[in-house]
């Protein structure tokens, strides 16, 4: 029973009289621990989006320069989360949580006592190499520690972390500004992370036994100069678009796609010894639900760094209101991942991910075909409800498909290609909104419109672009099958 869990997550919906007992009390607040850690890092992923105005002002920077707030954020995680896969085989549990939020606290609280833009996005840098190291962890010790048949309704948890913490970010952060500077975001999560540090310290006990095993430094730079490349040419169209860039964003994206090739072609040859094992891609499953959940993180992403620009610039929406607008979205997304994570382990993904995409692609086509320079904020709720309900019906189903279709020494590497590669998506999406965003509003100004009018054009021709690609998983689900099977090469090698 035990090995075909392992190659079955859906193993309980066929025979759920030999389910597993409840998880032992050790391990709930183990997960605990985690899930609640890494809700704090990653809702700063996107707190700092209702505030691009006011930043805007104090720091005398345009759009596209202050998404560099988030962008600098997802460029950092996709750059060091491939060096997780190697850290978490090498290092203790409880040393690499201790390594993350130290990390992420220190970057806090330097953020915090910003007094030029640039000091603003190192502070910003330093917290993500922190929430990099914890996403792989938190995933990672699930899959060692969860039975397979019980891990869709906590992988549903982690849902609520993955997309639920970024969606209700804005939220969080106009309820600060409208009381308080923007430096109190960075202030309120001081603590928390203090106290997150503390107990994980004292509490965490290790569940995955070391193994020394090399680093591959030439791996490591690869991977660094193909994503690092490719988010920074993408982050830079938008500039580019504005003209304030000094070179064509072409140029790195082009740099960053030799050196992922290379570096594809030096893990193929590591094979066991790989910092990052793309050999998890020969699994279809994985592949698969992967492409799908990269399409709707780029549809989610582009969305929270839209709507409030769109409120507040367009529909002259405080920043408060425009926070508040997204709290609808966000918590019915955290209420439903709990409901989809425990519905997968009954019927797997597919009568969950067909519905899920319709609805999703429902909610953009919806904003591309109502939203106006009057639309009420009642309008901009509901649309955005209806986006949020499509997306937490795909990424539980999705992203356990994908990392439960993995034997288990693919675990780690697989947790670390999926974090990687959203972070590529999230960039890319943020990217690309806010770029067809910027040039609609130069050339809505350019045929004589108004600013509002301009912005206005800017942003339906970005909810276009968003609603034509979201029609990409409406197809794509009918390709994740119902039950995960391990369809590549199933048995673990010597090393690992």
């Amino acid at each position: 029973m035990t090995s075909e869990v392992s190659a079955n997550p859906n193993a309980a919906a066929q025979a759920p009289a030999q389910g597993s007992p409840p998880l032992p009390a050790a391990t709930v607040r183990l997960i605990a621990l985690l899930v609640g850690a890494a809700f704090v890092v990653i809702l700063n992923e996107t707190i700092m989006s209702v505030a691009l105005p006011e930043l805007m002002v104090e720091f005398a920077v345009t759009a596209a320069t202050a998404q560099w707030l988030t962008t600098a954020f997802m460029l950092t995680m996709a750059v060091v989360i491939p060096f997780t896969g190697w850290l978490l085989v090498r290092l203790p549990l409880r040393s690499v949580f201790v390594v993350a939020m130290s990390t992420f606290t220190a970057g806090t609280l330097f953020a915090s006592l910003a007094v030029v833009f640039p000091m603003l996005v190192a502070g910003r840098v330093v917290q993500a190499i922190g929430t990099a190291i914890m996403i792989p962890l938190l995933m990672t010790t699930v899959l060692n520690v969860v039975p397979a048949d019980r891990r869709g309704r906590t992988m549903g948890v982690i849902s609520i972390v993955i997309a639920v913490a970024p969606a209700i970010g804005p939220t969080v952060g106009g309820l600060v500004l409208e009381v308080l500077s923007w430096r109190w975001m960075f202030w309120s999560v001081l603590p928390i992370g203090i106290v997150a540090l503390v107990a994980g310290a004292v509490l965490i006990r290790n569940v995955t036994e070391p193994r020394s095993i090399p680093l591959d430094v030439l791996s490591g730079v690869l991977s660094a100069v193909g994503f690092a490349g490719i988010i920074f040419g993408l982050s830079s169209i938008g500039e580019a678009a504005s003209g304030n860039a000094l070179i064509s964003p072409w140029i790195p994206v082009v740099i960053g796609a030799v050196a992922l090739a290379v570096f594809v072609w030096r893990q193929l040859a590591l094979k066991d010894y790989a910092l990052l094992d793309v050999r998890a891609f020969t699994f279809p499953t994985f592949t698969v639900s992967l492409v799908l959940m990269l399409i709707s993180m780029m549809s989610l992403f582009g969305t929270l760094i839209l709507l409030p620009l769109y409120m507040q610039q367009v529909l002259g929406t405080s920043t408060l209101n425009s926070g508040l607008a997204l709290l609808p979205g966000g918590l019915i997304m955290g209420v439903l991942g709990w409901f989809v994570g425990r519905a997968f382990d009954r019927i797997g993904p597919r009568p969950l991910i067909i519905p899920g995409s319709i609805l999703a692609s429902a909610g953009l086509w919806g904003m591309f075909t109502t939203f106006s320079d009057g639309s009420s904020l009642v309008l901009v709720v509901a649309w955005h409800i209806v986006l949020s309900v499509g997306l937490a019906f795909l990424f539980s189903p999705l992203m356990t498909s994908a990392l439960g279709s993995l034997p288990p020494h693919l675990y780690s590497h697989g947790s670390a290609l999926l974090n990687t590669l959203q972070q590529v998506a999230a960039a890319a999406g943020t990217a690309l909104f806010i770029t067809v965003m910027t040039i609609g509003i130069v050339s809505g100004a350019e045929t004589g419109l108004g600013g509002v009018a301009a912005q206005m054009t800017g942003v339906h021709n970005a909810l276009l672009l968003g609603a034509v690609i979201s029609l990409v998983p409406i197809v794509g689900v009918f390709f994740v099958r119902n039950s995960a099977q391990t369809e590549g090469p199933a048995t673990a090698p010597a090393a690992h």
